[in-house]
């Protein structure tokens, strides 16, 4: 006997039960069946049609939200569906309902699939040697300077991040299929986000560090050490440890009826979502994981970067030091690379959202860019120790000697704040020799 029909407004791609794959409606291809909710390409209400029960099996796919978003492309930590990653936003879009566009799709969503495992394959490869090159160089070859330290913990989050992307690369070959169990899915989604927010947090504290040492060099000569360093780079990662911890509690496996197992997100903390309630709490909670990330994990840690060069751009231009600028070509160089990886990510997130997310061009938008967004942010894992080589001061002749000598000079920080100093105590000791008439 079937059950009535529900006459129910377009909810938006966060409703985690719009894309619900029933066992009981028409196939339409292979793996997909025609969705119950016909008409949302077009905009406006949407007839949402319950199964017929057809025996308990149905009943809990029906129920599970393992099924959400089959299989979309680069999803990865706030997914809540099969996602070939940790780390990407929550359901993009549904397939399309056109069979006549299914093939055009379904190819599009192979090179999704495939394009998805050769980007993390590539940043795997690089993120794992590069990093771990740095941290061998800059913890066990180099002398503890603060700059050291900075670099290092920054390559420690990148090198713990591309080192659970095979996870990743196998899941999405594996048909989204994830046999690893629940710890490992909880973990990996958590660390691609602690790697997120421990590498921004660390920008934030490089800048505000450069910023002070321009403003305050001699206080900087005198109490600017390695221990503190030590210090508040451990103060970001307790703070990035926290930021991330919700998708520790959130991330969740469910076991769908046909033997695939999903690493998905639960943000409503259950295994029935047809009640309206349910429903309600997953959006209010994935509304506020992205809006969280968003500000605390780009908009303010921007604002402040943003703020603390241009006080330091200032100062070397009052005091005529733009040669002393040459060594912060590094830093600025690794911190519009991160930022220009993640703010298309951070966009179609908030996009994810918006009321307009449930419009056809929308969804087409979502569909196609999150997949390549998350793999833009993905790759800024890997492209650091690049910049290092590459952006470093006199990079043909430190490459010519030897690959430690080359980071020693991306690390080095004794030029600018030796100048900054000298010039200080020099002004200051002219000003004492000068008799008072």
């Amino acid at each position: 006997m079937n059950t009535p029909e529900i006459e129910e407004e377009d909810e938006g791609i966060s409703d985690p039960t719009k894309f619900l794959v029933i066992p009981s409606h028409r196939k339409m291809g292979r793996g997909r069946v025609e969705s119950p909710w016909r008409g949302a390409a077009q905009g406006g209400s949407v007839r949402r049609v319950r199964p017929p029960a057809v025996g308990r099996a149905a009943k809990e796919q029906h129920r599970s939200p393992a099924r959400i978003c089959q299989g979309l492309g680069l999803r990865v930590m706030d997914s809540t569906s099969p996602s070939p990653s940790s780390f990407s936003a929550s359901c993009p879009t549904e397939q399309p309902e056109n069979a006549t566009g299914h093939d055009y799709y379904s190819g599009l969503q192979k090179t999704m699939h495939i394009l998805s495992m050769v980007v993390y394959s590539i940043a795997c490869l690089l993120g794992v040697t590069g990093n771990g090159l740095v941290i061998w160089i800059a913890g066990f070859k180099m002398k503890k300077t603060v700059n050291s330290i900075w670099f290092l913990n920054l390559a420690i989050a990148d090198f713990i991040f591309t080192f659970f992307l095979p996870l990743s690369i196998a899941y999405t070959a594996l048909g989204f299929h994830w046999p690893f169990g629940k710890l490992l899915c909880k973990l990996n989604s958590t660390i691609a986000f602690l790697n997120m927010f421990a590498s921004v947090f660390l920008l934030t504290v490089i800048s505000i560090d450069r910023c002070v040492s321009v403003a305050f060099p001699v206080w900087c000569h005198n109490r600017r050490s390695p221990e503190l360093a030590a210090r508040i780079a451990l103060g970001t990662w307790l703070l990035a440890v926290l930021l991330s911890s919700p998708y520790l509690v959130f991330r969740d496996t469910v076991l769908s009826s046909r033997n695939v197992t999903s690493c998905y997100n639960n943000f409503a903390l259950s295994d029935d979502y047809a009640s309206e309630a349910t429903r309600r709490l997953w959006r209010m909670r994935h509304k506020a994981m992205i809006v969280t990330r968003f500000l605390c994990g780009f908009l303010i840690p921007f604002l402040v970067i943003l703020i603390c060069y241009s006080v330091v751009a200032v100062k070397l231009k009052r005091r005529q030091l733009a040669n002393s600028a040459k060594p912060y070509r590094i830093i600025i160089a690794v911190t519009v690379s991160f930022f220009l990886c993640y703010f298309p990510y951070h966009v179609f997130s908030l996009l994810e959202i918006s009321k307009n997310s449930s419009s056809h061009e929308m969804k087409l938008a979502l569909y196609i860019g999150i997949p390549l967004v998350s793999s833009l942010a993905f790759f800024n894992s890997c492209i650091n120790p690049i910049l290092y080589v590459f952006v470093g001061p006199d990079f043909k002749e430190k490459f010519r000697q030897s690959i430690l000598s080359t980071f020693e000079g991306a690390f080095s920080e004794e030029s600018v704040l030796g100048s900054l100093t000298s010039r200080r105590k020099s002004r200051s000791a002219s000003e004492v020799e000068v008799p008072r008439v």
